[in-house]
C-alpha cells in the first residue's frame, strides 16, 4: 500500500511516517505540508491512499480531494482530524472521501487503510458502508420526524437536515435565519437528546432514517 501523508504539522507528518512505514505492507511515499502539495503529490506519485489534514493554509484538505477526485474519482483519500467532531467531515464524506481517522488514535489507522483498500469507509477507525453520505440533498425533506428524532423540535429537526447536507454552522446559520450561537446550542441539545457524540454521528442517523 503506497500512500502519501500531507499535514501542516511536520511533526504529524515525520512521525506518522514513522510509524506506518514501520508497518508490513505500508510504504509512505510522499509527504506534503498543503493542500496544493497534495494535488501534485496524488498527480506525481498516483499513491494507493492519500491521508490529507482537514485543514491546512492556502488550499485546504477539502478543496485538495474536490481536485484529486474531479481527476479521479477512484482515488482513495481518508481524512486526517484532531477532533471526532470536525464541521467539515460530512461535506468531506459526500464528496467522495473515503473516511476519516483521528490523528491521535495512531494504533487504528494501520487497520483502517487496510479496510479502506478492500473498498470501505471508515469513520473514526470503523466501517460505515451502510451509509450513503450523496444521498444527503435528495433525501433532504422527506424525513418524518419519528423514532429517535421524535423528542427534537422543528429547529432542531431542521438543523439535523442541513448538517445531513454538509453544511457547516456558518451555513447553516444563513439558511435558518439564526446567529451561529443558537445553531451550536441546538447541536449541543440534539447530541443530549440523541445520546450521540459529535455532528457526524448526527448526519449518519440522519441518513440512515
Amino acid at each position: 500500500m503506497r500512500i502519501i501523508i500531507v499535514d501542516d504539522d511536520k511533526l504529524v507528518c515525520d512521525s506518522l511516517k514513522i510509524i506506518l512505514g514501520a508497518q508490513p505492507g505500508i510504504e509512505v511515499v510522499g509527504l506534503g505540508s498543503s493542500g496544493d502539495d497534495a494535488v501534485r503529490l496524488f498527480r506525481e506519485l498516483a499513491p494507493d491512499v492519500a491521508l490529507l489534514d482537514i485543514q491546512m493554509p492556502g488550499r485546504d484538505g477539502l478543496s485538495a480531494a474536490r481536485k484529486i477526485l474531479a481527476e479521479d474519482p477512484a482515488a482513495r483519500v481518508v481524512f486526517l482530524t484532531t477532533f471526532s467532531d470536525d464541521e467539515y467531515i460530512v461535506a468531506a464524506l459526500k464528496l467522495g472521501a473515503r473516511g476519516y481517522l483521528i490523528k491521535t488514535d495512531v494504533q487504528a489507522i494501520p487497520p483502517a487503510l487496510a479496510q479502506v483498500m478492500e473498498g470501505k469507509r471508515v469513520l473514526e477507525g470503523k466501517p460505515a458502508n451502510s451509509v450513503d453520505f450523496s444521498a444527503g440533498v435528495e433525501k433532504a425533506g422527506s424525513h418524518e420526524r419519528t423514532g429517535a428524532f421524535a423528542s427534537l423540535t422543528d429547529r432542531e429537526f431542521e438543523v439535523v437536515r442541513l448538517i445531513a447536507e454538509g453544511l457547516d454552522n456558518k451555513e447553516i446559520a444563513a439558511t435558518a435565519y439564526m446567529g451561529e450561537g443558537t445553531v451550536r446550542n441546538h447541536i449541543s441539545s440534539i447530541l443530549a437528546k440523541l445520546g450521540l457524540r459529535n455532528r457526524t454521528q448526527i448526519a449518519i442517523a440522519y441518513l440512515k432514517a
